[in-house]
């Protein structure tokens, strides 16, 4: 079933707790669900803070090969795919997409002597380093093959501040410098049956971090001051390694962000287009961002099993915990009935959650708590399948990748 966006879409609203009531009065819960008038709400969101920038979608956001299909047919400013792993993204090309770029360095050594094999246009991008990555596909795919393997550079942005004595990112790419940058695309051009396409680099202590972090309001201007600064650093520092990357070869695309860095990432002249994804299904970790509003659209339904105390109900599992620093902002949260929250002694567990607040006393058992992900995609790898909601009614299912058969990391 598409996920058609409507003609004349609905401003971004969350349902009401009666609202999702009404819709799944006859399903029984777990489940998860996407509210397509949300989601289109938060495309348009992005796509206007991008600003005509082409906007590629990450696949590992969604999770949902139907949605990811339809975002990008929907509007012409949402263009390829940034993968996850070598597998997911051969299988995306088999499915039919196009334009795909692998987001990480790759180990899979059966997956690259594959994509060895595969001479079509528009065949997967593989993410690289260093020499040694150009070493293991070398000895991973072989020879002869089918095409050359288009590889991509990822540029470290993080900030380092103090002269270079503090780092403060994501420990990623060892390649800073545009010298280093321009030395690694020369090995690249050097090597026959490989062909350099681009050069991708995320700036995760932008676009991952909120300005408004959960229980440390003491340090929102300090991250705010980090980030002015940091943007300017990067804008400079990237234009400068484009340059000299272009003197070796030339590059088809220059990648970088995320949801929470489009509106300063695609105000970079030597950017030629953005990453995002999460921001299709809002999770709570958007909820502490001070530049922009998205509308929740991607939650989940876990039912009441226990009724412990008055003030107290208990619901069935509901330990997905969001990858990254283990604290409260990766926990779940409780989105509808309002007036919910957790436990603090016992949080979201594996089987079962208890939820407190004004709210919890008139849950019965039986009824549903409706439940936001801290993070988005990861959401998909607890439930098969993804009801999909618009103007009030239920418009179908779409299997996750878990319901595809499919499980990533």
């Amino acid at each position: 079933m598409a996920v058609t966006a409507p003609h004349a879409p609905a401003p971004g609203r969350a349902l009401t707790f009666e609202e999702l009531e009404d819709l799944f009065r006859d399903v029984p819960a777990p489940f998860a669900l996407v509210d397509l008038d949300a989601l289109w709400a938060n495309a348009r969101e992005m796509l206007s803070r991008a600003g005509g920038t082409p906007i590629r979608v990450a696949s590992k956001s969604v999770r949902c090969r139907q949605i990811l299909h339809d975002v990008l047919g929907h509007e012409p400013g949402f263009r390829g795919l940034m993968t996850f792993t070598l597998g997911e993204s051969l299988w995306l090309f088999e499915q039919g997409f196009r334009d795909i770029l692998l987001a990480y360095p790759t180990a899979d050594r059966d997956g690259l002597a594959r994509l060895a094999r595969v001479e079509e246009e528009g065949r997967p991008v593989v993410m690289v380093d260093s020499p040694a990555h150009l070493d293991l596909i070398d000895a991973a795919a072989g020879t002869p093959r089918a095409a050359p393997i288009r590889v991509c550079i990822e540029l470290d942005l993080s900030w380092w501040p103090a002269g270079g004595r503090i780092k403060i990112g994501a420990k990623r790419s060892p390649v800073r410098t545009p010298e280093a940058a321009r030395a690694l695309a020369a090995e690249i051009v050097r090597r026959s049956g490989f062909e350099l396409a681009g050069i991708m680099g995320y700036e995760a202590h932008i676009a991952g971090l909120g300005d408004r972090p959960l229980g440390a309001a003491w340090q929102e201007r300090g991250i705010r001051w980090m980030k002015q600064r940091s943007v300017a650093e990067i804008a400079e520092r990237r234009a400068a390694v484009v340059a000299a990357v272009r003197e070796v070869a030339p590059l088809e695309f220059v990648n970088g962000g995320g949801t929470g860095s489009l509106h300063t990432t695609a105000g970079e002249p030597a950017v030629t287009e953005v990453t995002a994804g999460s921001g299709l299904y809002a999770p709570t970790l958007f909820d502490r961002y001070a530049g922009f509003t998205l509308t929740p659209a991607a939650m989940f339904a876990l039912p009441v099993v226990r009724r412990p105390s008055g003030g107290v109900a208990t619901l069935l599992g509901g330990g997905y915990h969001a990858s990254g620093p283990a604290g409260r902002d990766r926990l779940p949260s409780p989105h509808r009935p309002e007036g919910l929250r957790l436990d603090p002694r016992e949080g979201a567990g594996e089987v079962q959650t208890p939820v407190l607040g004004a709210a919890a006393a008139s849950l019965r058992l039986g009824d549903r708590v409706y439940m936001r992900h801290a993070k988005a995609g990861e959401l998909c790898e607890r439930f098969d399948r993804l009801y999909l909601v618009s103007r009030g009614r239920i418009v179908g299912e779409e299997p996750t990748y878990r319901g595809e058969g499919r499980t990533e990391l």
